[in-house]
């Protein structure tokens, strides 16, 4: 079926694209999907600056780091070509830009706008929300009340922060249980078991920044908040504080408030009537008569008079009973009904104690988490918008001065993603506008508001979008702007650039539904197709369904994979085989006059369950190039667990299982033969085997080789710089670097994970002490999440047609794809909130803006029960529009299709929407699906199509064409050659080799060995120092150094050290070390051999005839003969003899030791300097 419109009504967006970028007026602009907002976004930008606004004072605000900087990459290519443009050329954009012909100072203007650009200090002003509120608080630090040096924490961070609060909270509690911190641990921890209580703290976390909104909204942070919270909740429930759960049943219980005497008469009545009658009486007449029991059977007593669902019985007293006295039903109906009151203030006084017991706990981990932000100076990504909502609304005073300044620096402001924009973030953007339409802001000339979004596509409540607040800013916005007298437009695109007829007709033929629009649109949905002409076709495929497979035993271990017969199974399996049916027989898309390839596939799921890696495996089986999913857990990737093992090898070398593993990986390769031969019948570890056998094989001395140098570096290197060089130096499996081995093994998709590693690494080094065994545990802990970008599936194909993508709705959202495949359709949310939070669109739990809880549904009362249904609705509209999100992704093709479990399809879900839609425009077909899978299955389904009219466009040659890539030349992939020097020059203070052990500063336990360490480090700097100084002030000048309280020193060891330090200045055979021909620290530059020489000596001693080099040797055992002295030592005192040989040519040259763990002198045998081959 045709869903084109007649050809014979041309369609042209471009007028409705000139009206909302007109830089003179303030619009709204509604933009459904595909109807090219960043392209109006962009044109605004650039007509604003073509009118004479400098780019400096346009602030874009975009929803993500990547809008904002594809916006940028698209202002900039537009304006490149624009400076090197043809006149002709130029002239006849500007006129389709702005829709008339250029002046000729708008050409010039034109042409000089790049350089412009490039001129404006700090760039244009295109960033995201938290990006710009950063930068405002950098700018206005002390006026937001913030240390200038405040950083921004990452996720992790935020983790670890969040995690350290939450178990001071919890300790604090359990310390001080009669506290109400106390009291609101136990009332929690009682009710819900281990698990529960787990998932409500993960909760409480999540929700901290709108916890913290809450608490500010009644009184500020801190206990104001949290008492001005509390007493809210409690009069919006109507309880009061001093209520409980035992005192409300208590007085329920009383004479008081029971018709005792009527029950009495009823019970009378009842024992004339029926069996069940005679038991209903005595039950009412033994609860009666025991007072002392009352609260006690309370629970039975209910059961006489309601349902087990919370109803009075319908039937409470039979005819017999009846006939003995009339009113019996009815005073049993009134003590049924009081009843019910009873139960329900006691769950509202339920509901209050609980929800003010989580506040409490919130209350008490957000101050924690507060004061260790405070403490480091950092914030987290919500206090960027609260901090800079607070200093553009705050204080009058340096809230009059920030926006003066801000007013004298902006004059347009621009919105992406409008609907996905939430409350506090809005605060901070009408905080800014305030000024362009008010007081002296709008007396200035052209000064304007543009907003973009689609309340069609609003799916991240979960941030705190809210479409309600989208068209409630529109009403604010239009007010302001019309109350200035200023141009005012609201201007919706419906014209998508994007998809073809066909799938546009089945987008507005789903939502023309009533059921299917709740939430979506208040108005009938309708796009046009620009693509006119142009082939298109939806499907939508017979569910596949449960076969009559033995279902698995409850209780079985879960040790092989689920039977590809399974509906989910089945579903991934067929999908695989009919795209690799597809390329393999070369599916042509007609509308783009070419063959289908795998990167124009995108794979479309609401979640990440165990369909998505079926269906992963099921395309690499078929080697069919796949992306992966969107999101993945950092530590199960293959490169990130290799990298592991080898840290984990360098931690414990005894472990012979991560050695194994280690020696199969990547970076070394060996096969099975090998590890078989190495490993069996070694009589003892893995490691001292593998240490022997290099010796006589050399299949395994690469390897040893490898891991023994790793061995020698890892005690003295930063977690970064151990994977990093690992990744950048050869392994034993490939000559160039590991990373290469890595990604030889496990192709390109290992990138990610180990680029998100070393950012990792890195991170860690600059939050903590440096360990590897710190870091390996840490980094298993965190279970780090990483987000991969796959939107260049289709936009970047090779020769070999790009990758499959797969990924969910939510990630998808700005991207597209010729082809849509929708298989997670017939399940629908189900999850209900624990915490019920208030929403600004519906009455009751709302209006005083708190949270309800309780800990079990049954104890929810009236007016949670209420909010918990809205909260439901509002779930569902979002999982409708998560639909529309879904469908309009595809630009020639969709494909819809589903499994089903033993549990029937409901109406209301994707599937069944869309199956009720097609059903009014597309005929059925038979599927037959056997035909491209032994999964397959056969059964009716509908096809909604669209015929080619019109030639294909033609292809940009360097996205679609078939040109193949040349070969990569040989250089590329052979190993560079060595270079004439070194990158690191020659250090002899920073040798090479490994240096002798340091003395332990903890003496192996010994104090003595402490304190020598100490004094060695000392006496070193003392003797640095003091030469400088005259002789009669030495003494002195020791003294009050020593003294310093930093250096921790008795009285005796300040003595020692003083005394030790002279008799070395003042002994006779030192008296020319530290005399007037001596200098400290003399720096040394030259070349040594081949290599350059970059050194500092300690002292140097120059006289008429000879040279004396004198090395301090801080903290190592001293050698006790001129023997001993270590060969390392004897080659750096070669190094300085050689360069200064050539500088002091007619001189003896002296190299001398000066041990300060000691002090005595050793003097370096120069045979044994001669001996030393350097360079």
């Amino acid at each position: 079926m045709s869903a084109a419109p007649p050809p014979d009504r041309p369609i042209d967006p471009t007028v409705k694209q000139r009206q909302a970028s007109d830089p003179e007026t303030s619009v709204w602009v509604g933009a459904s999907a595909g109807t090219g907002k960043t392209k109006v976004l962009t044109d605004r930008v650039v007509r604003l600056m073509l009118a004479g606004t400098e780019p400096g004072r346009i602030l874009c605000l975009t929803f993500t780091k990547a809008a904002a900087a594809e916006m940028a990459n698209r202002i900039a290519e537009r304006l490149a070509s624009w400076a090197v443009m043809a006149d002709g050329d130029l002239t006849q954009a500007l006129a389709e830009l702005n829709g008339r012909p250029p002046t000729r100072d708008e050409v010039l203007t034109a042409r000089r706008l790049f350089a412009r650009v490039l001129d404006t200090a700090g760039g244009m002003k295109i960033q995201t929300i938290h990006a710009f509120c950063q930068s405002l608080l950098r700018r206005f630090p002390l006026e937001a009340r913030l240390p200038p040096n405040f950083q921004v924490m990452d996720d992790r961070t935020a983790a670890e922060a969040l995690a350290e609060a939450q178990a001071q909270m919890l300790a604090s509690a359990q310390d001080r249980p009669a506290t109400p911190l106390g009291q609101a641990l136990k009332r929690l921890a009682g009710a819900l078991n281990e698990e529960s209580f787990a998932e409500l703290l993960a909760d409480l976390v999540a929700q901290r920044g709108r916890i913290r909104r809450i608490l500010e909204a009644h009184g500020g942070p801190g206990e104001r908040g949290l008492d001005g919270t509390i007493a809210a909740l409690f009069r919006h429930l109507g309880v009061s504080p001093e209520e409980t759960e035992a005192g409300v049943l208590a007085a329920g219980c009383r004479d008081e408030v029971l018709d005792v005497a009527n029950l009495r008469a009823a019970c009378a009545a009842l024992a004339e009537g029926t069996a069940t009658d005679v038991e209903r009486g005595m039950g009412i007449q033994r609860w009666l008569d025991q007072i002392d029991r009352r609260l006690t059977d309370i629970a039975a007593y209910r059961q006489l008079f309601l349902t087990a669902d919370g109803t009075v019985r319908s039937r409470l007293a039979t005819k017999g009973a009846l006939a003995a006295n009339p009113r019996t039903a009815d005073i049993l109906a009134q003590e049924g009904q009081r009843l019910l009151d009873l139960q329900e203030r006691l769950r509202a006084v339920t509901v209050a104690h609980s929800t003010a017991s989580l506040l409490t706990l919130a209350g008490s981990m957000l101050e924690g988490y507060q004061r260790w932000k405070d403490s480091r100076a950092q914030l987290d990504f919500d206090d960027l918008i609260l901090a800079a909502s607070a200093l553009l609304t705050g204080d009058a005073q340096a809230c009059a001065w920030v926006l003066y300044k801000l007013d004298g620096g902006l004059d347009h402001i621009l919105i992406d993603e409008a609907q996905d924009t939430n409350p506090e973030q809005w605060r901070v953007v009408s905080a800014l506008a305030e000024e362009f339409f008010a007081g002296e802001g709008q007396s200035q000339a052209r000064r304007t508001l543009f907003v973009v979004g689609d309340e069609k596509q609003s799916i991240f409540s979960f941030q705190g979008a809210d479409p309600a607040e989208f068209a409630r800013m529109r009403r604010t916005f239009q007010a302001r702007v019309q109350a200035a007298e200023r141009p005012w437009a609201i201007v919706d695109l419906e014209t998508s650039f994007r998809s073809v007829g066909a799938v546009l007709q089945a987008v507005d033929t789903v939502f023309a539904q009533q059921d299917a629009r709740d939430g979506v649109s208040a108005q009938a949905i309708r796009h046009r197709p620009f693509r006119q002409g142009m082939a298109g076709t939806v499907e939508l495929w017979p569910l596949v369904r449960p076969g009559d497979g033995a279902d698995t035993p409850a209780w079985s271990p879960p040790l092989h994979h689920e039977p590809e017969d399974r509906p989910q199974a089945r579903l991934a399996t067929v999908i695989a085989d009919q795209i690799a049916h597809w390329i393999a027989k070369g599916e042509v898309l007609e509308a783009r006059g070419r063959p289908l390839t795998a990167g124009d596939i995108l794979v479309l799921v609401r979640r990440r369950n165990a369909f998505v890696q079926q269906l992963v495996r099921a395309l690499k089986e078929r080697r069919v190039p796949v992306a992966g999913v969107d999101r993945m857990v950092l530590t199960e990737q293959l490169a990130v667990m290799d990298l592991m093992a080898v840290g984990q090898f360098l931690l414990m070398p005894e472990d012979d299982l991560t050695l194994a593993t280690v020696l199969k990986s990547p970076f070394i390769g060996l096969d099975e033969e090998a590890l078989f031969t190495l490993a069996h019948g070694r009589g003892g570890r893995l490691w001292p085997a593998l240490v022997k056998r290099a010796e006589t094989d050399m299949r395994f001395q690469p390897a040893y080789a490898w891991l023994r140098r790793l061995l020698g570096e890892v005690d003295y290197t930063a977690p970064y710089e151990l994977f990093a060089g690992l990744l950048t130096r050869p392994c034993p499996a490939d000559p160039v670097s590991g990373r290469r081995a890595l990604l030889g093994r496990l192709g390109a998709e290992a990138i990610d994970p180990v680029d998100e590693f070393l950012s990792l690494c890195l991170g860690f080094d600059r939050a903590h002490p440096p360990s590897l065994q710190t870091f390996l545990h840490w980094l298993a802990a965190g279970k780090t999440e990483v987000k991969r970008e796959l939107d260049t599936g289709a936009k970047d194909r090779g020769p070999e047609g790009g990758q499959v993508r797969i990924m969910t709705v939510h990630g998808s959202k700005g991207l597209q794809a010729p082809v849509v495949i929708l298989p997670d359709t017939t399940r629908k949310p189900v999850t209900s909130p624990r915490i019920l939070w208030p929403h600004g669109d519906e009455e009751g739990a709302a209006a005083p803006g708190v949270p309800l809880y309780a800990p079990r549904r049954e104890q929810e009362d009236v007016k949670t029960r209420a909010a918990r249904a809205a909260a439901d609705r509002r779930r569902d509209q979002e999982y409708r529009r998560l639909l529309y999100v879904a469908l309009t992704r595809a630009e020639d093709r969709l494909h819809v299709c589903g499994y089903e479990g033993k549990t029937a399809t409901s109406d209301d879900t994707w599937f069944r929407l869309t199956e009720r839609a097609l059903a009014a425009v597309a005929p059925s077909r038979a599927f037959d699906l056997t035909a491209v899978s032994r999964q397959g299955w056969t059964g009716d389904g509908r096809v909604l199509s669209e015929p080619q009219t019109r030639p294909p466009p033609a292809q940009r040659a360097a996205r679609e064409g078939a040109e193949a890539v040349p070969p990569a030349p040989a250089w590329l992939l052979a190993p560079p050659a060595a270079e004439p020097a070194p990158s690191r020059p020659l250090a002899p203070s920073r040798p090479d080799g490994e240096e002798p052990a340091v003395r332990s500063p903890l003496g192996d336990g010994e104090a003595k060995e402490a304190r020598r360490f100490k004094r060695g480090t000392l006496i070193h700097k003392l003797l640095q120092l003091l030469p400088e100084m005259p002789v009669a002030a030495r003494a002195g000048a020791a003294r009050r150094w020593l003294d310093r309280p930093a250096h921790g020193l008795d009285e005796a060891a300040r003595e020692e050290i003083w005394a030790e330090t002279l008799r070395v200045l003042n002994h006779d055979e030192f008296a020319d070390l530290f005399g007037p021909d001596s200098r400290s620290e003399v720096p040394l530059v030259g070349t040594v051999g081949t290599r350059p020489l970059a050194a500092q000596i300690d002292r140097l001693v120059v006289t008429a005839t000879e040279v004396k080099i004198i090395d301090f040797k801080t903290n190592r055992p001293p050698p006790r003969t001129a023997e001993e002295i270590p060969g390392l030592y004897v080659s750096q005192m070669a190094a300085y003899r050689d360069a200064l040989r050539r500088i002091y040519p007619d001189l003896a040259i002296r190299c001398l030791l000066l041990w300060t763990d000691g002090p005595f002198i050793t003097e370096v045998d120069p045979a044994r300097m001669d001996a030393v081959i350097l360079g």
